[in-house]
């Protein structure tokens, strides 16, 4: 094949000949599996009188250097629906994208293909000048009229592998698992922000590659508008999913704003414990502690031994990462004590967390006004305090990043990183 390597906008509108004969224009190009690194291209589709056909590339024989494209077969299949595969003309050019690397979304003037190990690859996208050039056809005109200008004109080529089309197609599989998309590789607030730019049919096209884990990190950091216009669009289950993934205050501040009926409805899809911690959390101002609380936290008893406590910590580790404090709780969830991490691991294997645990505690109840919660962390110098009834009953922890995020303008808090991210919110609190 002598076609090594270029551009799309290259080959689109050649002649398809089989023996020398033209039967046709190539149209498009189709790529089944755009998650690979650089994704072979499988079929051409080529205009042919009787309508657009696909040709497998097992059926190129040739690319010549004049853009010919030179077949084995006449193609007889017609191409597959859009909503199958990936058209790398009709799908991508002119489309945007996510620059992964780069972090921010541009538009695909052109891609870039090469012939490697017998096959074309798509190894890069072009979304700079000099690929728009290309596709209006001033690329000779260009280089021989205005070398200098075209030299200065930016190539801007993207890998493949950095790019993350919006409008992800892939038959084998709707929905990529987290280690498999591109896009998990921003901070969420990197991809809050790159969703927030978009329209609000390519923001709802991201959101639904991602999985709920993924959606539920960068929710948190949107805008409240934001998040309920995608809430309403991406369906009621869909939605349950990704709250129960998101912390169990943010989950809960967000089901406040809701309308009645579309709260409901989507407590209704979540399971019955979450359903019921949620309700909970929503019935405080989200302007007071019981509104910034989280009810993901290591609680733990007093006749324990840390020995058999740091145990438990082992296998609750996944499941949680706010375990800094550990809260000694009575069989009614009264709060009794508060030990460090620290503390526990410095004391002796067989020593009692009656013993170590400290019972001078520093608490809000839940009514306290925001600004007061975020005064007493910092005044006492802690990552969290607790909140407790007036009854004793510990309720739940309010951590020092959402203490912040309650003082702080919105746009900078979201920014923050934050101590309870990739916590559950039907996983509300952990027992050693």
């Amino acid at each position: 094949m002598a076609f090594t390597e270029g551009f799309i906008s290259e080959l689109v509108g050649r002649k398809a000949t089989i023996d020398d004969l033209p039967i046709g224009k190539v149209a498009d190009f189709i790529v089944n599996n755009p998650q690979d690194a650089f994704p072979q291209i499988d079929a051409l589709v080529v205009k042919t009188a009787q309508g657009r056909r696909t040709v497998p590339i097992e059926q190129v024989a040739d690319i010549d250097r004049n853009g010919t494209v030179a077949l084995t077969m006449t193609p007889k299949d017609p191409a597959p629906p859009e909503d199958e595969t990936l058209y790398l003309v009709s799908d991508l050019l002119d489309k945007q994208i996510v620059d992964v690397d780069g972090r921010k979304v541009v538009r695909i003037n052109d891609l870039e293909i090469a012939s490697t190990g017998g096959r074309l690859r798509v190894i890069a996208a072009d979304v700079g000048v000099s690929g728009l050039l290309r596709r209006l056809g001033f690329h000779a005109v260009g280089k021989r009229l205005t070398p200098e200008m075209y030299r200065g004109a930016p190539h801007s080529l993207i890998p493949w592998s950095s790019v993350a089309p919006i409008n992800e197609k892939n038959p084998f599989q709707v929905r990529l698992a987290v280690k498999e998309s591109k896009l998990s590789r921003l901070h969420p607030s990197e991809l809050a922000e790159i969703i927030g730019d978009l329209s609000k049919r390519e923001a709802l096209a991201i959101v639904r590659q991602l999985d709920d884990e993924t959606a539920a990190d960068a929710f948190e950091h949107l805008d409240r508008d934001v998040q309920m216009s995608l809430i309403e669009d991406i369906g009621t289950e869909r939605a349950a999913d990704i709250i129960e993934e998101m912390d169990a205050d943010d989950a809960a501040d967000l089901l406040a704003d809701l309308p009645e009926e579309d709260r409901t409805k989507l407590l209704g899809e979540m399971n019955t414990y979450t359903a019921h911690e949620l309700r909970e959390l929503a019935k405080y101002p989200d302007d007071t502690a019981g509104g910034l609380m989280t009810t993901n936290f290591v609680w733990i008893y007093p006749h324990r031994t840390t020995e058999a406590t740091i145990k438990k910590i082992r296998e609750l580790g996944p499941g949680t990462e706010f375990i800094y404090y550990l809260y000694v709780v009575d069989k009614r969830d009264r709060l009794l004590g508060v030990l460090s991490l620290r503390t526990l691991l410095l004391a002796l294997p067989t020593a009692f967390i009656e013993r170590i645990m400290e019972t001078d505690i520093v608490s809000v109840p839940p009514e306290t006004p925001a600004r007061e919660v975020a005064a007493t962390i910092a005044k006492y110098d802690l990552l969290a305090v607790p909140v407790v009834h007036e009854s004793g009953r510990l309720l739940g922890v309010v951590t020092v990043d959402d203490a912040i995020d309650a003082i702080m303008p919105s746009d900078i808090a979201r920014r923050l990183p934050r101590f309870t991210r990739h916590h559950k919110a039907h996983a509300t609190t952990e027992t050693v």
